[in-house]
């Protein structure tokens, strides 16, 4: 295990979900998706971290997060990251996890309310993106928007069960792409729903 791994792991241990949850704060210990409101989870932990320690974050990544839902996932990503744009499409989710993540101390999180769905052309391209909602098919201009070297975790099926990818785009252009996981997430909203 690497030691930027052991730090993730550390942190992520310390992590207190319950901050990042406004109700059921009394289930946080529980390893399972926990209702946030406006039909959103947060995401079980043990998924959470399994993603953050696939997408490979580096000190100098600017990443791209699509779904900022209650912060917890950005919170992990923007601590291993120099700077990470979140996209939220539901105002209160956005609001509540600007204040939260405001509040924790960080300030190289960027926040934009929007679907999320076309990605951020105006930030691109981004060294990592991570998507936590689940879309019908790879959109292509995430794609577009992740850099020479870049790596996307992305869950893609139908609403009932995705394959949680893993996407490298290379230095050939090729795009490399892997299979994590099984997962249930939310539906991605906007054009690849």
């Amino acid at each position: 295990m690497t030691n930027q791994n052991q730090e993730i792991i550390s942190y992520f241990e310390k992590l207190d979900r319950s901050f990042f949850m406004d109700t059921h704060q009394e289930f946080a210990n529980l390893d399972e998706a926990i209702p946030i409101g406006h039909e959103q989870t947060i995401s079980q932990p043990s998924l959470v971290l399994e993603m953050t320690l696939a997408i490979d974050l580096q000190p100098q990544s600017k990443v791209l997060e699509i779904g900022t839902g209650s912060g917890f996932q950005t919170a992990l990503l923007a601590a291993f990251s120099n700077a990470v744009y979140t996209m939220e499409r539901i105002e209160e989710l956005h609001v509540r996890a600007k204040e939260r993540l405001k509040e924790a101390g960080f300030t190289n999180i960027h926040f934009k309310l929007d679907d999320g769905s076309i990605g951020l052309e105006e930030h691109a391209p981004y060294d990592r993106i991570m998507v936590t909602a689940a879309a019908a098919q790879t959109p292509r201009e995430l794609i577009d928007q992740l850099a020479i070297g870049g790596k996307m975790i992305i869950p893609v099926g139908t609403p009932f069960l995705q394959k949680l990818l893993l996407i490298e785009k290379a230095e050939n252009g090729k795009n490399y792409t892997e299979v994590l996981n099984e997962v249930r997430f939310v539906p991605l909203k906007g054009k690849y729903e």
